[in-house]
């Protein structure tokens, strides 16, 4: 069984302009669940579009009401979805100073979301520890650099295959998926991948729901979700 996990950030990663800054996905379990999903987010796309006069526009959280964009982010209600709210003010202000260091803060949060997503399916039996053979990792692409992609799936493969080592304290963590035989990690064009225009509705709905101060009142299914700083 392989893990197909789709991703999206909302916001901007700039302290002295923003307070909150979200990666939001789906993982789905299996090529069954990946197809089930992608027809029902594809469903609900073309109702959409056939009221558009531009039928040809990539829908996306910025050019889509709410109303809209609420119909979209339901066909996902069964679907496994994570997110991480990253509380920028509270950060240090070192992780700004340089490209290099926002991309490995950026790694290190989207890294810790999708493993306590994992973790949660595997805890609740969805997932077992033995039966995925590969992860594929599907982001929106953005300005990341050719090491910066390379960075990314290493991170991820020491996470989740060989396990990583924290020098400060002289502990070894353990690999969630020790038996993984591969990792694989896609940047995409939202327009040509349904499942990342997906993500990229997930990440806005929380993104706009912790601005307004609505995330406690919203009512979300099948949610790994938290603060960074906890």
């Amino acid at each position: 069984m392989d893990l197909y996990i789709y991703s999206d950030e909302s916001g901007t990663f700039d302290a002295r302009h923003n307070d909150y800054f979200v990666f939001g996905g789906l993982v789905c379990i299996g090529e069954e669940e990946k197809e089930k999903y992608s027809r029902m987010y594809s469903h609900v796309e073309k109702i959409i579009k056939q009221n558009r006069k531009n039928k040809n526009q990539e829908i996306k959280g910025c050019n889509t009401s709410n109303q809209l964009k609420g119909k979209l982010f339901r066909s996902l209600n069964g679907a496994h979805k994570f997110s991480i709210i990253i509380k920028q003010k509270e950060l240090s202000k070192d992780i700004f100073n340089d490209k290099r260091h926002k991309q490995r803060f950026l790694d290190f949060a989207y890294k810790l979301v999708v493993k306590c997503c994992i973790k949660h399916l595997i805890d609740d039996g969805t997932i077992k520890l033995d039966g995925v053979d590969e992860m594929h990792f599907y982001c929106d692409e953005h300005s990341t650099a050719t090491d910066g992609v390379y960075e990314l799936k290493e991170t991820l493969y020491n996470e989740f295959k060989i396990g990583t080592f924290n020098y400060n304290w002289n502990k070894f963590y353990e690999p969630l998926l020790p038996n993984l035989k591969d990792i694989n990690v896609y940047f995409c064009n939202s327009k040509n991948t349904l499942l990342v225009r997906a993500a990229d509705i997930i990440a806005n709905k929380i993104y706009h729901l912790t601005v307004f101060n609505e995330l406690g009142f919203a009512k979300l299914n099948n949610f790994t979700m938290f603060y960074f700083p906890m």
